[in-house]
């Protein structure tokens, strides 16, 4: 088949009546699909429904009763929990509430505020900035742009963040105070970052002595087609001496409940120190019965593995419709490419450039919802307005068929009126 981006004029023309007459008849059906965020599926869901009943007692081992006042980092349990699954002594693990975007939040404005270790507070530092690898989690970029601190994009590539442009930026200029950093399988490229990464991140130099990476292990250890292991960056960081620089988060919002799972933060015992101190003021603790409720329910690192095997096989058959329908719409056409991920929740496309917004338009007024385009870039600029995020999770199999043959129709409509404006 010929190429769509080596047509004729008069070819484009023919081909692009024929895509917009699809086009309206997928209109016709009156569709109200979702694909706009990696929330899971019902299904998924219901894989977790033993977690409502787990709790057959209120007390820790310790005999604390989970129901009341304290704890201020999380029970122990859980913290040993999360330290056998992702290999972090439970001494430098804080147990928080459901959320890890809510403890990155909270750990990016107590820098601003109080600065760390000493350190001047970031809010009194002129032009302070911020490395955001793109594409990129858009709620990384709202967080960072809230606080006020500029956002400088980083090519992402298939084993992380471009490090040559990363060692370069940080360690020329003071005001650059930190990086996002989504390990495994990140949203939206899928990639992961190597061993070689892991390395230069910890081991780089850089002119702010209280650089920091907030390392957002969201979806470590959630495979799809492949397991990949991660090099452990708190130990590679404290063997340069940098073991202050990583602020490491998870969650297991899209193990168990996103709205009722529980978070962590870990990091350097001084780090965990300082923020323990604030949280003194903070909070009284976090939601004890729901640590103890997952910790009753998985009881070890092991049965988490298990489980996300299971969650893995329940993707599997989402992700394996989008890739092939993508190969299949529009892998001869030229008119996108496509990342092909290990796991995660996403698949990123790129279209033509000046093509994503009039796709994601178009998908919307025929009844999908996507990502917005430029989301995945900060401020919403993608330069090339090509990048779109596809959400394979929410839809079932039925739902996400349809959406995804009307997705690639509108990749086609959208690249055919960009060739045909420029002939």
């Amino acid at each position: 088949m010929k190429k769509v981006t080596e047509m004729t004029k008069e070819e484009l023309l023919e081909l692009k009546d024929g895509l917009e007459k699809q086009y309206e008849e997928f209109k016709a059906q009156g569709l109200k699909l979702d694909m706009s965020r990696g929330k899971p599926g019902s299904s998924q869901l219901d894989l977790t429904n033993g977690l409502l009943g787990a709790l057959d007692d209120y007390h820790t081992e310790a005999g604390v009763d989970a129901r009341n006042y304290g704890v201020l980092d999380g029970i122990p349990e859980a913290k040993k929990l999360f330290s056998d699954l992702l290999g972090i002594p439970a001494e430098k693990i804080i147990v928080g509430g459901s959320s890890s975007l809510n403890l990155m939040y909270d750990a990016m404005v107590r820098l601003m505020l109080f600065g760390t270790q000493g350190g001047k507070p970031w809010k009194d530092v002129e032009g302070i900035k911020w490395l955001c690898p793109s594409p990129g989690y858009d709620r990384h970029f709202a967080v960072t742009r809230e606080l006020g601190l500029e956002m400088i994009p980083v090519p992402m590539k298939p084993d992380g963040p471009d490090m040559d442009v990363v060692e370069k930026l940080v360690a020329e200029d003071e005001t650059i105070k930190g990086m996002w950093c989504v390990p495994l399988h990140s949203n939206p490229m899928g990639a992961c970052c190597s061993d070689e990464t892991v390395e230069r991140l910890a081991s780089m130099k850089t002119a702010a002595k209280d650089f920091r990476i907030f390392w957002d292990n969201a979806y470590g250890v959630h495979h799809i087609y492949e397991d990949v292991a991660l090099k452990d960056i708190l130990k590679a960081a404290a063997a340069h001496g940098n073991e202050d620089r990583i602020l490491y988060f998870f969650s297991t919002s899209k193990i168990t409940f996103p709205g009722a799972g529980v978070s962590i933060v870990a990091s350097s015992l001084d780090n965990i120190a300082e923020i323990k101190k604030h949280m003194t003021i903070q909070t009284i603790g976090h939601d004890k019965l729901n640590q103890l409720r997952h910790v009753k329910y998985f009881k070890n690192a092991d049965n988490i593995r298990a489980h996300m095997k299971k969650l893995g096989e329940a993707l599997r058959p989402k992700f394996d419709m989008v890739l092939n329908t993508l190969k299949e719409e529009l892998g001869d056409t030229g008119l996108a490419s496509w990342v092909t991920p290990k796991g995660g929740y996403f698949v990123a496309l790129d279209t033509l450039p000046g093509c994503a917004k009039e796709t994601v338009a178009l998908a919307k007024e025929a009844g999908v919802t996507m990502t917005g385009a430029g989301a995945t870039w900060p401020y919403g600029k993608d330069p090339k307005d090509s990048n779109i995020r596809i959400a394979p999770s929410y839809p079932t199999l039925e739902e996400l068929d349809k959406a995804i043959h009307l997705f690639c129709l509108c990749v086609k409509v959208a690249g055919v009126r960009k060739l045909l404006a420029e002939k």
